[in-house]
C-alpha cells in the first residue's frame, strides 16, 4: 500500500476524534436546553444549530474561512499566540468540523432527553437530588443511546467532510489533507488505485455507521416503556 495513504487516514481519525469530543461537550448543554426550555428563542436557536444541514458546504466554508482569517475571529484569538490566522491549519479544521457537524450531535441527544420526560427527574427531585445530580445520575444514563448515536454520527460526518474542510483547510499534506481531499487529489492526478482503496474503505465505513445507528435505535426502542 502506498505510503501516501496513511497520513490522510491518520489526520482524518485525529480530526474526527477531537471534533466528536468537542461536539459532545458543547452540544450536550445545547441539547438539554432545547429539550427543556420554554423560551421563545427555542426555535431560533434550534434553527441556527440545524443551519449546516441545508447550507451548501462551500457557503459555510467560505464564511468560516473569513471568520478564521486575520480580519476575523482567527486573527483576534491567534494574536496573543503570534498567529495571524487559523485558516489552513489543523485547528481551523477542528473549528469548522465542530460547526458543520453540530446538528448531527445535538439532535439525537435532544431527542433522547425529550423521550425521557419529566417524571424520572421529578421523582429524583422528591428524593432530594439537586439539578446537577438529576442531570448526571438520571438524565444522562437514560439518554445514553442518544449520546452513542450522536457520537457515531458526529464522528462519521467529520470523516466524510469535503467542501467545508477544502475551503478552510486547503490541501496541505500532513496538516489539512484529510481523506476526502486526498481522494479528490488522487483522482485529479489520475492515481486511480489509491482513489479506489480510500473510496472502498469509505463505503465500508459508511455501511458500518448506518448499521451501528440502526442497532442503537432498535436498542433504544426496546428500552422505552
Amino acid at each position: 500500500m502506498s505510503a501516501d495513504l496513511w497520513p490522510p487516514i491518520r489526520l482524518t481519525l485525529q480530526l474526527a476524534a477531537l471534533s466528536t469530543l468537542l461536539l459532545l461537550v458543547l452540544g450536550t448543554p445545547v441539547a438539554w436546553w432545547l429539550a427543556n426550555t420554554r423560551s421563545r428563542l427555542k426555535e431560533v436557536v434550534a434553527s441556527l444549530v440545524a443551519l449546516p444541514l441545508v447550507l451548501p458546504p462551500t457557503v459555510l466554508g467560505f464564511y468560516l474561512l473569513i471568520a478564521l482569517g486575520p480580519d476575523g475571529l482567527g486573527g483576534w484569538l491567534g494574536g496573543p499566540f503570534g498567529l495571524s490566522t487559523f485558516a489552513f491549519t489543523f485547528e481551523g479544521l477542528v473549528f469548522g468540523s465542530v460547526v458543520y457537524s453540530m446538528p448531527f450531535v445535538v439532535q439525537p441527544i435532544r431527542n433522547a432527553f425529550e423521550a425521557i420526560g419529566r417524571r424520572p427527574l421529578d421523582v429524583a427531585a422528591t428524593l432530594g437530588a439537586g439539578p446537577l445530580d438529576r442531570f448526571a445520575t438520571v438524565a444522562v444514563p437514560l439518554a445514553m443511546p442518544g449520546f452513542l448515536t450522536a457520537a457515531v454520527l458526529g464522528f462519521a460526518h467529520t470523516v466524510g467532510e469535503f467542501g467545508v474542510v477544502l475551503m478552510i483547510g486547503g490541501n496541505i499534506p500532513g496538516e489539512t489533507k484529510v481523506l476526502s481531499v486526498a481522494i479528490y487529489d488522487f483522482v485529479e492526478t489520475l492515481r486511480w488505485r489509491e482513489a479506489h482503496i480510500l473510496s472502498a474503505g469509505m463505503i465500508v465505513f459508511a455501511f458500518l455507521v448506518i448499521l451501528a445507528v440502526s442497532l442503537l435505535a432498535r436498542r433504544a426502542a426496546v428500552r422505552l416503556p
